[in-house]
């Protein structure tokens, strides 16, 4: 704790001190997010680090597996910010972002890891549905193939999600609201980017052009 309250310090010496009138600017009216960032809790995956940032510039969200619980779920946490998103802060965008080496996906995939005092834990992991199932596999499959395979379903089953709240739907059919699957390679700092036309992941760069 001492060295997160150090790293506090440095933080108000530094950056904030540096950017005192933009810190003021962003204070002083609504926030205003170009996308919003459904993410995984895991600590190594960053959302305002590996796509550049500044703050205000992404409303994020993040969860064990970066799910999107349909909007019939008991879990409402993430529903409450997509709401909020899409119908408040009038997002353009909205990313969902996997990332390989995934523990929520792994933790689904036979052979299943045990979590026998983790009852909540093992509820929400309940939810990957299309991760399971495409990263069964075969018993002779290499386990790593299967994780990534599952990691990329798991993204898009959460696209399909968003499209199950009324407000996602009809923004997106205006075409107001953009729906993205991304999944994040933390060895290496790379996204790849689902790319419809060819029903699979690309890498990014070839989605700039």
């Amino acid at each position: 704790m001492g060295r997160l309250l150090e790293g506090h310090a440095t933080f108000r010496k530094v950056y904030a001190q540096g950017e005192r009138a933009f810190l003021a600017e962003i204070a002083s009216g609504n926030q205003a997010p170009d996308a919003m960032f459904v993410g995984c809790s895991d600590s190594r995956v960053i959302p305002e680090l590996l796509t550049n940032s500044r703050p205000g510039e992404l409303f994020v969200v993040r969860n064990v597996a970066n799910l999107v619980p349909p909007v019939d779920h008991a879990y409402v946490s993430t529903g409450a910010a997509l709401e909020y998103a899409v119908e408040m802060l009038q997002v353009p965008d909205i990313i969902v972002c996997g990332h390989y080496g995934c523990g929520g996906v792994r933790a689904v995939i036979p052979p299943a890891l045990p979590m026998p005092e983790l009852p909540t834990l093992r509820k929400w992991l309940a939810e990957i549905r299309s991760g399971r199932e495409k990263g069964a596999g075969t018993s002779e499959e290499d386990l790593e193939a299967r994780w990534r395979r599952a990691v990329e379903a798991n993204v898009l089953e959460q696209l399909a999600n968003l499209l199950t709240y009324p407000s996602v739907e009809r923004r997106v059919a205006e075409g107001t609201v953009r729906l993205h699957a991304w999944v994040y390679e933390i060895g290496d700092g790379s996204i790849v980017v689902y790319d419809p036309d060819s029903d699979g992941f690309v890498a990014a760069e070839k989605v700039l052009g």
